[in-house]
């Protein structure tokens, strides 16, 4: 009778395991195996290959990694690995209207300028920049050495992204870049909508 109760028992251990398994298939598309596979990605400096930028401009010269939150399956950051050459600079002075930032020196010192002014940032700094024009930033290496960073912002599915000095606008993801002269009220250039649309359509009531 006890053998007989320890079957009864060890199937019903089995037929809940099966069933939570499924359980969680349903909520998550993960199976019990599968969740015990997760583990932190853990990426090694050392393995990551940077690669050189295609800028037109000479001033704008860098190496970098592959996107590596793609590698990683991550839902709300990008980031990625950049060495910046020596005598050049990172990207065009920017700031992001709808994502926040967050770089990690590695190697090397530079200049950074933000709205604050000029400063040296070197191994061992984290810098945070805010969303909007208090978080404009760019970096000049003045040294001799690659200067290496982990380039961390969190994700959006819109972003717009303004270039101060030239007065563009960057809409990403799709890097649409546009030109503007200036800042003008919500409905300037709208005072033809009428003409837009079919007059048998505006005169119905």
């Amino acid at each position: 009778m006890d053998t007989e109760n320890k079957r009864n028992k060890h199937t019903c251990t089995i037929f809940f395991i099966i069933l939570f398994q499924y359980f969680l298939l349903y909520k998550t598309g993960r199976t019990i195996a599968q969740e015990e596979g997760i583990m932190p990605f853990i990426h090694k400096l050392a393995d990551i290959e940077l690669k050189q930028n295609n800028s037109p401009a000479s001033d704008f010269l860098w190496k970098s990694s592959l996107p590596l939150e793609e590698i990683s399956k991550s839902k709300y950051l990008h980031f990625d690995i950049k060495s910046l050459f020596p005598d050049k600079f990172s990207y065009p002075y920017h700031f992001h209207r709808n994502a926040e930032e967050l770089f990690v020196i590695l190697e090397g010192e530079a200049t950074l300028r933000s709205p604050k002014g000029y400063q040296t940032v070197s191994k061992g700094d984290m810098i945070f920049f805010e969303e909007g024009l208090e978080g404009a930033h760019q970096f000049y290496n003045h040294g001799d050495q690659p200067f290496l960073y982990i380039d961390l912002r969190t994700k959006a599915n819109v972003d717009v992204c303004e270039y101060p000095d030239s007065g563009k606008i960057n809409i990403l993801p799709a890097m649409d870049i546009f030109t503007k002269d200036a800042k003008v009220p919500y409905y300037t250039g709208e005072e033809g909508v009428r003409e837009k649309w079919p007059e048998e359509i505006l005169k119905k009531k």
